[in-house]
């Protein structure tokens, strides 16, 4: 109980670090999506600098039905999500005191995101068949926010976990971080395995 105190004690200090670096790198990835996007629906023939390689593309993405939703480029949400998480974690990290219902709201964006993510990533992997790194970026910035607001959370009693989810909880807040990278590697190592036939080919 004490370990899982000290640790709980750990997260109230980092998180709004945390906060602040995914909002910058979310932020940053986002806007030079929408500004490749911008470009290319100006019809000059502009290439992004991310299109690497026939696997590796940002426009072989932006070109299809699944880079927008309502009408509006992803990357837009990306950019007022990424925007108002930085601010957050600004606000956290100047001593704000934020009630309750601001966590379960912040619970509710990070989840939501994270679950929009893997479509997105499936999307990609098995029907679009190529990885827009700048997405990826965006993708991998999403996971560690949804993880350590979650354990937050729950650390904080913002979000109820029923006695039959506490051993449950407990393993994953003592295993955190090599849940986390596990998390990662299986990613990884769907894109390695999916694109074997490319990658192959670059030993």
């Amino acid at each position: 109980m004490f370990k899982l105190q000290k640790s709980s004690l750990n997260l109230v200090k980092t998180l709004p670090y945390l906060l602040i670096v995914a909002g910058l790198i979310g932020g940053v990835a986002s806007f030079a999506l929408t500004y490749d996007k911008i470009q290319i629906l100006q019809g000059t023939g502009y290439k992004p600098s991310c299109d690497i390689s026939p696997i590796l593309s940002c426009s072989s993405e932006m070109n299809t039905q699944q880079a927008s939703f309502l009408g509006v480029p992803n990357s837009v949400y990306g950019l007022i999500a990424f925007t108002v998480l930085l601010t957050f974690g600004v606000l956290l990290a100047g001593g704000a005191i934020v009630k309750r219902w601001v966590w379960l709201t912040a619970q509710l964006a990070a989840t939501v995101g994270v679950i929009f993510m893997h479509y997105l990533f499936f999307q990609a992997v098995f029907r679009i068949h190529s990885i827009c790194p700048w997405c990826f970026v965006v993708w991998m910035t999403t996971i560690p926010v949804f993880w350590y607001v979650t354990q937050y959370n729950l650390r904080q009693r913002n979000l109820h976990c029923p006695a039959l989810l506490r051993p449950v909880s407990a393993f994953i807040q003592k295993y955190s971080t090599d849940l986390l990278v596990l998390w990662y590697l299986v990613i990884l190592g769907i894109i390695l395995q999916r694109f074997w036939y490319y990658w192959s080919t670059l030993i």
